[in-house]
């Protein structure tokens, strides 16, 4: 997916936290920690350092949820996460966003924080991790 596709579909997705630009998926993709994960309605874009990662976003279409689309992308970041060395991968998650909650939880990942008023309107992020193995 070019960078102008990932901010289309990022849009579709998202109004909080606000979609990203293509500029700014463009910035990210050439850097050598940053993982882009496909799909033929989704995308999960994360990044590594040392024994560190995290998931930056991740967008499925909105007709195409609750299909596994976006279950599959988080399991394959994780097994890239683990075969590239990290040992903990982290994300921030609006709060108010339960299907991603849902998600997240169903796939291993555990709330270990909250950062108050991380998006605008003051709406607050959850902080969750997952360990690998």
């Amino acid at each position: 997916m070019t960078p102008q596709e990932l901010a289309a579909l990022h849009c579709r997705c998202f109004t909080v936290p606000r979609p990203w630009t293509a500029a700014e998926f463009a910035s990210l993709l050439p850097d050598s920690g940053t993982m882009l994960h496909t799909s033929p309605q989704g995308f999960l874009l994360g990044r590594i350092a040392g024994d560190e990662a995290e998931l930056l976003t991740l967008a499925v279409a909105p007709e195409a949820r609750g299909n596994g689309e976006g279950r599959a992308l988080v399991r394959r970041f994780l097994e890239d996460c683990s075969a590239r060395g990290a040992a903990a991968v982290f994300l921030e998650v609006a709060a108010d966003n339960a299907a991603a909650i849902g998600l997240y939880r169903a796939t291993g990942w555990s709330q270990v924080g909250q950062r108050r008023g991380y998006y605008a309107p003051g709406l607050d992020a959850l902080v969750m991790r997952h360990d690998l193995d």
